[in-house]
């Protein structure tokens, strides 16, 4: 194919327009040279790389072998080869980029590894690799060494395939392409444009020095940290653009390593909405296709659950698969339902049928994809195949390549991919080797501290220095390549340079500056307000006045400033019109228990959630045990289910200990397999442990009831004032509404449990708790408004049931040895008193509105906490008297110890 190519050459050789080849090193300047020759209109001239110079030498179709075809086959010969120095390390995940970066340094380096195999072994299992996988790549991609050794038997044809040959801005050459690039010096004419000060005596071309020149403007600043670097950095930039005298193609700002400030470079520049271009890609999780990629990887990595799978829907393409799927396929699907296995998913989608308008689509395209997702890591390339395509699909199989399936999370979060902006016309941000190539007029320089400029060396994970010797592998160190870098951007920046660096790191640590750093600079202050703000955040931040004019920015600083108030009760505070609409609203309507127990404790959390509506966010997650209020209802569900199970027949009081036994290893089952189609529950072992401790509770807490007549009949979960029909079962119409005298408070709910004689002369509530009982000499009567239920449920059972004389309340403790505290005659009389009271002294404060805050100084969690202030004991102080006043009615309540 090559003589073939040559041919064709020298028949048009004659023919061809006048050629000129420029040579630039990397990415940045290659884009940038190829958009000054299109502005200058120049013909015949092409722009290279020396590697695709050898390429074009070469002829043909011969390339250099790049990551993709490279990674594969490192990968492969890894697995096939048996090695002696690196055979126990072979196959850990992240060998196959070890080997590649070796071999690289050794390519670069121009090492002969077979000369070298023989003595040391590591060199013999580097140089069987490279022997792999030049027999395993394809035929027109070639190893560095093959493709310049080619290169070299072609020199002959340099001055018709090439014309005269420019090294434009090209600061380093590899000892690879030295020869190479003196050999051209033998056939054709070849200029080294060398940027000042960069020495190059091996070059037997012709040089042409690019004078230097000293900036117009040179300055030091100090930030507080890497994020206050960007902040400046981009400040600086929006300040440029604003005179309309400077294009963005003219700015770039640079790094040594530029890891420290990508993420703020991300998030502020979009922002800002400033053309920023990342020479260097930009993190692939930071883009839509890479989101996909990542929720995918999820999945593959820690197994099904809902969450994720619903975040891999929600970003994966239309095509090939998303697309496919009915828009109501998630319909009746319980959103708490941890949904962590494959017959838990078939099993709800098959529940939900009827409710879906496609009957049995989405089954059957959802459950052969979690079908396959279900299985392990090792399918990662079929599941791409199979969900995404396009971009997200090129970087599944990039990160696939260089790194195992089992290990491609963190493959994903190495991997770059190229931004959409071109250089031509975008600042740049990028790190200093490439800006040494193609220096721009208005420079800034961030991280001028001791560790980045210049940075330490660092061996050779393969070929660390005992192997060898380190100026052999690289012949010019990494701190004495950085310090030439920032020489030749000093002397080629003609306009501004800007060095910039941070007093602290992200974590708070000192940084001491560079060695190149000058003697004076600015310290800039996080309260100074700014020439030119970045973005619209930015200006109002740095610009108290101005932000202050915004209504919003208003109300808060009131807000605040009300917050701050000792003395007054104020609107921020839960100050409000007397006889409110809304409230008179909430007020009305039917209440709960848990409605009513909350206006006893807290009238202003009643306010915010019934009358505003507002609703804490409940955030979804695979608990590793059961909150104290979830386990609740779990003990409650398993006591529903074990009396429901044993009445009417043969019926609780008849029922013997091994019947009720029974029913709640029954009413375990139910729920060890219902629960997590419903809500999210531990994982599976804590969760059958979980469900053994509330049986055992369960069954402790009903064996710890007092002999009852066998003429009792029980229920559990009654409903009352609940609409919809009479309740089968029930001991009475579920419809009715329950009023609390002396309050206009209408209620509804559901008893925990309810016991009525045969001769309807008595009845017993229970209202179970999974908690620790407290000391059984103390008297419970109202607990400060927490055990308001069983007194609401007292009030229930006497207005639906009027022929029954006597009523019993009492609350059941299961944890540790079960305690039973009883309410029944006149005390408990007396307290249903004394609860109207108090829910009428609530109701009055609400009317009269000077309502005012009221946390519990004992609870672990409050979903309202976020509505004042974070620092809740020290504002309650402050307020305290005004508080204290406003809540008068209900402090005796709440100061009581029953």
């Amino acid at each position: 194919m090559g003589d073939h190519s040559a041919l064709l050459e020298q028949q048009h050789e004659n023919t061809m327009p006048s050629r000129s080849t420029y040579v630039v090193d990397g990415m940045l300047a290659l884009r940038s040279a190829r958009a000054a020759a299109a502005r200058d209109g120049a013909i015949g001239r092409e722009i290279v790389t020396l590697p695709l110079l050898a390429a074009r030498l070469v002829g043909g179709f011969a390339t250099p072998a790049g990551t993709d075809v490279l990674y594969p086959a490192i990968q492969a010969a890894l697995a096939s080869e048996s090695f002696g120095d690196i055979g126990m390390v072979a196959a850990l995940p992240g060998m196959p980029r070890a080997v590649l970066h070796a071999l690289d340094c050794a390519w670069r380096a121009d090492l002969d590894l077979s000369s070298l195999a023989g003595e040391v072994p590591r060199f013999d299992d580097l140089h069987r690799v490279e022997t792999y996988v030049r027999d395993h790549i394809p035929p027109a991609h070639m190893l560095p060494r093959d493709l310049r050794d080619a290169a070299a038997r072609r020199i002959d044809r340099a001055r018709s395939l090439l014309g005269p040959v420019t090294l434009s801005g090209v600061v380093d050459v590899d000892p690879l392409w030295m020869s190479l690039l003196n050999d051209l010096a033998r056939v054709t004419d070849i200029t080294w444009e060398l940027p000042a000060p960069a020495e190059h005596a091996w070059f037997r071309g012709s040089i042409q020095r690019r004078a230097a020149t000293t900036p117009v403007r040179k300055s030091a600043e100090a930030s507080a940290d890497p994020k206050s670097e960007v902040i400046e950095a981009l400040r600086w930039t929006r300040q440029l653009l604003a005179t309309g005298k400077v294009q963005a193609r003219d700015i770039a700002i640079a790094a040594t390593s530029t890891q420290d400030w990508d993420v703020h470079f991300l998030a502020y520049a979009r922002s800002a909405g400033l053309p920023l271009h990342f020479s260097h890609g930009v993190p692939a999780l930071s883009t839509p296709e890479g989101q996909a990629c990542a929720a995918l990887a999820d999945i593959l990595a820690n197994g099904l659950n809902q969450e994720r799978v619903w975040r891999l829907i929600r970003r994966l393409p239309a095509h090939p698969f998303a697309s496919r799927l009915p828009p109501d396929w998630f319909a009746a699907i319980p959103r708490s339902a941890g949904l962590r296995s494959l017959d838990q998913w078939r099993e709800v989608l098959a529940a939900a049928r009827p409710r879906r308008d496609d009957g049995e689509l989405a089954e059957q395209i959802l459950l052969p994809v979690l079908e396959l997702l279900a299985r392990s890591a090792d399918i990662a390339a079929e599941a791409g195949a199979r969900l995404l395509s396009g971009a997200s699909l090129a970087m599944w199989e990039e990160a696939l390549r260089s790194a195992p399936a089992q290990a491609i999370a963190l493959s994903l979060q190495a991997l770059r991919v190229a931004d959409q902006r071109d250089p031509a016309n975008s600042v740049v941000w990028c790190p200093a080797s490439q800006l040494a190539a193609c220096p721009r007029p208005y420079t800034r320089l961030l991280g001028l501290t001791s560790r980045s400029w210049p940075r330490s060396e660092n061996d050779d994970p393969l070929l660390p220095h005992h192997l060898v010797d380190r100026r052999r592998l690289h012949p010019v160190g990494v701190a004495e390549r950085d310090r030439r870098h920032f020489e030749v951007i000093q002397a080629h920046t003609h306009e501004q340079l800007v060095l910039s660096r941070s007093l602290r790191n992200p974590k708070g640590g000192v940084l001491s500056p560079s060695s190149l750093w000058p003697s004076a600079e600015i310290v800039y202050k996080r309260d100074r307000i700014p020439e030119h703000a970045f973005s619209e955040a930015d200006r109002l931040l740095a610009r108290p006045r101005e932000a202050g004019q915004l209504a919003h920015v208003r109300q808060s600083q009131l807000c605040w400033r009300n917050w701050q108030r000792p003395s007054i009760l104020t609107l921020h505070d839960g100050l409000s019109g007397a006889n409110h609409p809304a409230i008179e609203r909430a007020l009305t309507r039917v209440q709960s228990t848990t409605s009513l127990q909350r206006l006893l404790r807290d009238p202003l959390g009643f306010v915010w959630r019934y009358a505003l509506g507002w609703r804490s966010v409940r955030f979804l997650s695979d608990p590793l045990q059961l909150g104290a209020a979830s386990f609740g209802e779990l003990v409650h569900e398993l006591i529903s289910g074990a009396i429901i199970a044993l009445e009417p027949t043969p019926g609780f009081a008849r029922a013997s200990a091994d019947e009720i036994e029974a029913a709640i290893a029954e009413a375990s089952t139910a729920i060890l397999h219902a629960w997590p189609l419903q809500r999210s529950v531990p994982p599976p072992i804590l969760w059958r442990h979980t469900v053994s401790e509330a049986a055992r509770r369960t069954a402790r807490g009903l064996a710890a009831d007092d002999q009852v007549r066998s003429d009792t009949r029980s229920w559990t979960e009654v409903p009352f004032g609940q609409g919809g029909g009479a309740g089968e079962g029930a001991p009475w119409d579920t419809t009715i509404t329950v009023p609390i005298e002396q309050t206009g408070l209408v209620f509804g709910g559901r008893m925990d449990r309810l016991d009525i004689r045969a001769t309807g002369d008595g009845a017993r509530i229970t209202d179970y708790k999974s908690a620790k009982p407290p000391p059984r000499h103390q008297r419970i009567a109202l607990g400060q408004g927490r055990e308001l239920q069983r007194v609401l449920y007292a009030i229930a059972a006497r207005a639906l049931l009027p022929e029954v004389r006597t009523v019993v309340a009492r609350l059941v403790y299961l944890a540790d040895d079960p305690a039973i505290f009883e309410l029944k005659g006149d005390e408990l009389d007396a307290v249903v008193g004394e609860a109207a009271g108090f829910l009428s002294a609530a109701m009055t404060i609400l009317r009269s509105g000077r309502i005012a805050p009221r946390w519990e100084q004992d609870a672990d969690y409050d979903d309202m906490r976020l509505a004042l202030p974070a620092d809740r004991e020290t504002y309650l102080r402050r307020k305290a008297s005004e508080f204290r006043a406003a809540n008068q009615p209900l402090n005796k309540l709440w100061s009581a110890s029953t």
